[in-house]
């Protein structure tokens, strides 16, 4: 599919400011005054800057409100009423730390809960489409969360919960790798069982069905070749997992591997999100003889 920037930054920056907010909900660090302010600055530019991102999107921006009108069938309406519940919760826990010092836990608690609702949500609208059977697995939400929860603990200061959260995702995102390379062999959708003729060989497209490009051919049919894939991915691996850890584990000056790592985790990690869309093979390309 069409790896939209907008999409990358959503996905990634959003992920790492709710994953901050949900170490900050659970009492992990308990900040107070100026130090809770820069906090919670950083997550909500990060989360809500996220959010920002996917709206520009849309075809049409003005929309976007008639997203929290189908939360009943579509996760990116869950998505939508979770996040803004849980950055309204976050903000008043973060009032209390800010402002009058005080750690509200059963808040912060359910303001976590939320933030982990997001992300979860936000893997959702990915995990079910039924169209990209890369994406369809247990491992897509996995690796969201895990990424959320490694990233924020990085956010956090948290360097031990960090390397161990981060080894885990790092673990996720090979097995994530290695289970999409074949996932569209196995869901055995080709043009014989999309048209029903296979019974009487196999078809084959007689002409391409237009001579232009249309709204299909230009967001769900991108072609990465498997050589340049296997670099961007040796890239994003080394960036978002090896780097930050080797980092965390080895340099003396504690804030700047610190700040390093954090560098490092997001180049990585935008890259990891440019091939989860790039590499992600939309059945409607079999109609345009852009699939095996």
């Amino acid at each position: 599919m069409h790896p939209a920037p907008s999409v990358i930054l959503f996905t990634t920056l959003s992920g790492l400011g709710f994953g901050l907010l949900i170490w900050l909900g659970l009492g992990l660090l308990a900040p107070t005054g100026w130090v809770a302010f820069a906090f919670f600055v950083v997550a909500y530019l990060l989360a809500v800057g996220g959010l920002l991102a996917s709206v520009f999107h849309l075809g049409h921006p003005e929309r976007a409100p008639k997203a929290f009108t189908q939360w009943r069938t579509s996760w990116l309406s869950r998505e939508a009423w979770l996040s803004v519940a849980a950055l309204i919760v976050m903000a008043i826990y973060g009032a209390g730390l800010v402002f009058w010092g005080a750690v509200w836990a059963p808040l912060g608690w359910l303001g976590a809960g939320l933030c982990a609702g997001t992300v979860l949500a936000t893997s959702m609208i990915y995990t079910q489409m039924k169209p990209v059977p890369r994406w369809r697995t247990w491992l897509t939400p996995a690796l969201f969360l895990a990424l959320s929860l490694g990233g924020g603990a990085l956010l956090a200061g948290q360097g031990t919960l960090a390397l161990i959260l981060l080894a885990i995702a790092a673990i996720v995102q090979i097995a994530w790798w290695l289970r999409g390379d074949g996932a569209f062999g196995r869901a055995g959708t080709t043009l014989s069982t999309a048209t029903g003729l296979g019974h009487i060989g196999a078809p084959r497209s007689f002409e391409p069905p237009h001579t232009g490009s249309n709204y299909l051919t230009r967001e769900f049919i991108h072609v990465v070749g498997r050589r340049h894939a296997q670099k961007l991915r040796a890239i994003a691996f080394l960036l978002g997992y090896v780097l930050p850890i080797l980092l965390l584990l080895g340099l003396p000056f504690a804030h700047i591997a610190a700040a390093l790592a954090v560098l490092c985790h997001i180049a990585g990690i935008l890259a990891s999100r440019w091939l989860f869309f790039a590499e992600a093979e939309h059945v409607v390309g079999l109609y345009y003889g852009k699939r095996p």
